[in-house]
């Protein structure tokens, strides 16, 4: 049966916990919305989101990815990660953004391996350690990552608003649903989200570990005040047709009971869900209206790769945020119950309500809703109270200077502070394209730090870029000073050696050490073929692009530098297919002198 906690079952009930004080929503300008613009939907999405809430246009991120529910993890740092990370960098928002908001055609899931130590996971809960990776803390692919924020075993009383003074992480969350309409109805949903309601907590009478959660919930929620407004249902039978629900929690299609698409709750304006199942957010993609999920392996049974629940279906029931997993999450990483309606009632946000009840990231977690969404309590912490000034030293924003310097110093324990500040300020200058800021700090940890290997490498870059080629190569042989096989330092002066000082005999050894040190390198390779080529050795050249130009099929440079390879030792035929596709790839390389020479020796048509 459906059992009510009574208000006179507080004073029973003895628990660490106490209502806190109304606590904080913060504001749109701590909301970081990601715009997919390969996706319509996305684009959509994200302007309704941005008008309804006025988010600052600084604090719109673009990105261009794929649009399929899922992609590969180097695809992912690529189009997603990196991207995110430069303009976060680039517009100093580290510390200012506390929520990244998803839309609709940003990949769910990252492909990868399953299993408790598996690399698979949302691309939601890899991007909340977005901001550890850019202060450069190393975190693994493969496996779970404790969160920091995850309440545990404390009482609400000790929770506290999210910020980056106390958590290097974000929090993440998604507008997406079967339809861009029931997306769009999310954010219109938490506009005015409604303090009245009950939460239905659906146990399945088996006591197993979701139960418990459960029990453990409504007895909190009783301990709060609101007992009257909990609705336990401890039998096997289904929890169904309330009216008025703030809070939804069962077991999703692992309970038979609950093998439907519909639930048929009177889900409230602000009204939140989970549940206690894996693969649920597994896709936004509308299954047949006749599909019912189960819980059965049969690959008939099943929708976007399993027969589970889809929590599209609770979306389109009415709910303003829910949360889901897109793979295997195990019990250890479902969101628990017990914290979180306590502290959604107790006056967290959304986002904080959610991301307090989830005990693991770089896992299987995606939420869904605007994370602003709090209606308990919205009066946002200040400026001051979430940040630090701009830290002038270093040019980034002060508390994440702190742990971002930390971890400079770390990792170069032979430099002064001030040389790890310049450090800093360089990245800085070069994030925001001010190459002669750049350049400025990178000389000055250069004096401070002389034997720091990378700034070097970092300006004979900045050098080669300006056309000071001589500046390079000088900076290039005071790095292998100091690290005799630096491959980088050798591969870029052996080339330009060879073309920049028409000096070939010269640059040959630097790029026959490269070679050694980095065997399996496209890159290094093509140098080391072509040095031979400019020594007058067009058969050893060839022997390598015979090798290479099936690896680096995608490369120009490296097809071009074939096709002239092959015409020197006479074979034409093959110069010829290398130096067409050379152009196809990228058709700027038709204006080098070498270029129309080529043309002329192959008896093709000149290039324009």
């Amino acid at each position: 049966m459906i059992r009510h906690f009574p208000a006179a079952v507080v004073a029973a009930v003895v628990l660490a916990m106490t209502t806190p004080a109304v606590v904080s929503a913060q504001s749109a300008e701590n909301v970081g919305v990601v715009v997919n613009d390969n996706s319509l939907d996305s684009q959509r999405i994200a302007d309704y989101y941005v008008r309804a809430r006025n988010i600052p246009t600084s604090n719109v991120l673009h990105i261009r990815t794929s649009v399929d529910d899922e992609i590969g993890r180097d695809a992912y740092v690529r189009t997603i990660e990196q991207p995110l990370g430069l303009a976060i960098r680039r517009r100093g928002l580290q510390d200012r953004l506390l929520y990244l908001v998803l839309t609709k055609g940003v990949p769910l899931r990252i492909a990868g391996t399953g299993g408790p130590t598996g690399t698979v996971g949302s691309v939601d809960s890899e991007l909340t350690l977005l901001y550890r990776r850019l202060v450069g803390t190393p975190v693994a692919a493969n496996g779970r990552v404790d969160n920091p924020y995850y309440l545990g075993d404390r009482g609400i009383a000790t929770a506290r608003p999210f910020s980056h003074r106390s958590h290097d992480i974000y929090l993440v969350t998604r507008l997406d649903a079967f339809t861009v309409e029931e997306a769009l109805g999310l954010i219109d949903r938490a506009q005015a989200p409604k303090q009245d309601g009950v939460v239905v907590l659906d146990q399945r009478g088996n006591r197993a570990s979701g139960d418990q959660w459960m029990e453990r919930a409504a007895s909190r929620l009783a301990a709060a005040g609101y007992g009257s407004r909990v609705v336990l249902e401890s039998t096997p039978e289904p929890a169904r047709s309330e009216k008025a629900v703030l809070g939804y929690y069962s077991w999703g299609a692992a309970d038979p009971e609950n093998r439907v698409r519909s639930v048929s709750m009177g889900f409230t304006p602000g009204a939140i869900a989970a549940h206690v199942a894996s693969f649920d957010a597994r896709t936004f993609h509308e299954p047949p209206a006749e599909w019912r999920p189960t819980f059965s392996t049969k690959r008939a049974d099943g929708f976007a790769g399993t027969a589970d629940a889809l929590i599209g279906d609770v979306i389109r029931e009415g709910v303003t945020g829910v949360a889901g997993q897109v793979a295997e999450a195990y019990a250890s990483g479902a969101v628990r119950p017990e914290i979180l309606f306590p502290a959604y009632l107790a006056g967290f946000n959304l986002a904080e309500a959610f991301y307090l009840a989830v005990p693991t990231l770089s896992w299987q977690t995606v939420v869904i809703g605007d994370p602003l969404c709090a209606p308990f309590g919205r009066t946002p912490l200040t400026r001051d109270e979430l940040e630090d000034p701009l830290d002038v030293t270093t040019e980034n924003p002060g508390l994440f200077s702190k742990r971002r310097l930390a971890v400079v110093l770390a990792g170069n324990r032979d430099a002064p502070e001030d040389a790890g500040m310049a450090l800093m300020r360089a990245q800085a200058f070069l994030d925001r394209e001010d190459r002669v800021g750049t350049k400025r700090a990178l000389e000055e940890v250069v004096t401070l730090a002389p034997t720091l290997v990378q700034p070097l490498a970092d300006l004979a870059d900045l050098d080669e870029q300006a056309g000071d080629f001589d500046a390079a190569i000088v900076r290039y042989r005071r790095i292998l000073d100091l690290q005799p096989d630096h491959v980088v330092a050798l591969n870029n002066l052996a080339y330009s050696l060879a073309v920049r000082r028409n000096a070939p005999a010269e640059a040959l050894p630097y790029a026959e050490r490269a070679l050694a040190v980095a065997p399996t390198s496209p890159s290094v390779a093509d140098t080391f073929a072509w040095v031979h080529h400019l020594n007058g050795d067009g058969e050893v050249a060839a022997k390598v692009y015979d090798r290479l130009v099936p690896l680096a099929m995608r490369d120009p440079e490296v097809r071009f530098h074939a096709a002239v390879v092959y015409a020197s030792i006479g074979d034409t035929a093959r110069s010829r297919i290398e130096f067409e596709e050379a152009l196809r790839l990228n058709s700027s390389l038709a204006n080098s002198e070498v270029a129309r020479d080529l043309s002329k020796r192959l008896g093709m048509p000149p290039v324009r």
